[in-house]
């Protein structure tokens, strides 16, 4: 009640009597307040100066330690068309299993029989390697066959060139002969007719000598003719050299470009024998993709593709396989300001979806429930989601994991780092300050036991 009546009761009236008083004006319970406050504030001081871990906290799953124990999906590399199913969602199936059959949808590859006839065509194919091959041996006989004929015959016409020089030396000398004899009958008839004017000599005589100068002129002209005859022989024996030459040539020439021309068609049907030993290879190798098999050890988890005569196009997904043996780990994201803290071997507690756990992440060893791990890879790329990938395996000196852990299950992750004073990490935690940095020595986390 206010007091702002100049008649106050409190002065006049005793309240003390009264329940009421007695229970609102007592000051006991006060002491009893005054002593909590003091005992709550000095163990707050003491609790401020208790250790405490930083850590790195983050969500994850979990997978496998290697890429090739996750889960995969099998594809097929050619298009085809689903015909028969072997097993069924579940199935436990062994490397190698057939898991379904597939058929041929190209028109190209449908032939049954388009290995044999490949073959076929690769066994003709070689018999005309050979073939050409026989070609070209007999067109090296015919080039040698000409080149030693035309070594004959050059020998032949040369021969003649010879023989031709000769009777041109022949000649030349008996016009030689026969151009002095017509000088010395010239000078005896002058000097017949030189005595017949003095009347030494007769006319009878002078007739003589002019018909027998005459007669020496008349060999000279002959001789002169067999003379140019025999240059005209030399020169036809250089123009028979020159014919042979040629024509001998032209056959040489004509037999090598045969050869030339059998030498290539050889190598080309040598390419075509092994672009269709190639193709009769890929179809045998084709072939053994209709049956599409289990990769490893696993069970069958899904169908993507379903039913029969469904078609597919060539890596489309057909089936998923969950591999039977791998070693579990979790893969995590951490923020990239606390990538820095994060190191090869780093301890890691890790609370799995489904396993109820009590944690207090500044004393891991006041937790229950959660597991231990190490950092065996930290990715040095940042991924889609904006974090970097750290991926987590069983720490082998710690508990194992749970047995009924599945691949692809949820994970809370908290990444142990150095120990501090919880003052220290409330003044952190209040100002914004990342946790401290540090590298443990030789790649051990700095939790000290």
């Amino acid at each position: 009640m206010l007091n702002i009546s100049h008649n106050q009761l409190n002065k006049k009236v005793s309240l003390k009597e009264y329940n009421a008083f007695k229970k609102v004006f007592v000051t006991k319970h006060n002491r009893y307040f005054n002593r909590f406050l003091g005992v709550f504030a000095l163990i707050l001081v003491i609790i401020l100066f208790l250790p405490w871990t930083q850590n790195v906290s983050g969500n994850g799953y979990v997978t496998t330690l290697t890429p090739d124990q996750r889960p995969q999906t099998i594809q097929s590399p050619i298009p085809g068309r689903i015909e028969k199913w072997y097993v069924k969602e579940g199935d436990f199936v062994t490397k190698g299993d057939t898991i379904l059959f597939i058929s041929e949808i190209k028109t190209e590859y449908q032939d049954p029989r388009l290995v044999e006839r490949t073959n076929q065509q690769r066994d003709a194919k070689r018999r005309s390697v050979l073939s050409y091959q026989e070609k070209i041996k007999v067109l090296e006989n015919q080039v040698s066959a000409l080149t030693k004929e035309r070594s004959l015959k050059l020998s032949q016409v040369e021969n003649k060139l010879k023989q031709s020089r000769l009777k041109v030396k022949s000649d030349s000398i008996d016009f030689k002969a026969a151009s002095t004899n017509l000088n010395i009958a010239q000078k005896q008839y002058d000097r017949t007719v030189l005595l017949e004017i003095e009347g030494l000599k007769s006319v009878a005589d002078v007739e003589t000598k002019r018909l027998k100068l005459q007669e020496t002129e008349a060999k000279l002209i002959s001789q002169e003719n067999k003379l140019l005859s025999s240059k005209n022989l030399v020169v036809n024996a250089q123009l028979e050299i020159s014919r042979v030459m040629a024509e001998y040539s032209n056959k040489i020439a004509k037999s090598r470009s045969d050869r030339f021309t059998a030498e290539s068609n050889q190598f080309e049907a040598e390419a075509q024998v092994s672009k269709l030993d190639n193709q009769s290879s890929s179809y045998k190798i084709r072939n053994a993709m209709y049956y599409i098999t289990a990769p490893q050890n696993g069970y069958i988890n899904k169908a993507i593709k379903g039913g029969l005569g469904e078609t597919f196009k060539a890596g489309e997904k057909l089936v998923g396989i969950m591999p039977a043996n791998y070693d579990l780990a979790v893969e995590t994201y951490v923020d990239p300001i606390d990538l820095p803290l994060m190191h090869i071997g780093e301890s890691v507690r890790i609370q799995f979806d489904g396993w109820p756990a009590i944690f207090f992440s500044g004393w891991p060893n006041a937790s229950f429930g959660t597991y231990a791990g190490k950092v065996v890879a930290i990715e040095t790329f940042i991924s889609n989601n904006g974090k970097f990938r750290i991926l987590i395996a069983p720490d082998i000196d710690s508990s194992p994991w749970p047995k009924n852990v599945r691949v692809g299950s949820g994970a809370y992750t908290i990444a142990l780092l150095d120990n501090v004073s919880i003052w220290y990490e409330l003044w952190r935690q209040l100002n914004g300050f990342p946790p401290n940095y540090y590298i443990p020595n030789n790649n051990i986390s700095s939790k000290k036991k």
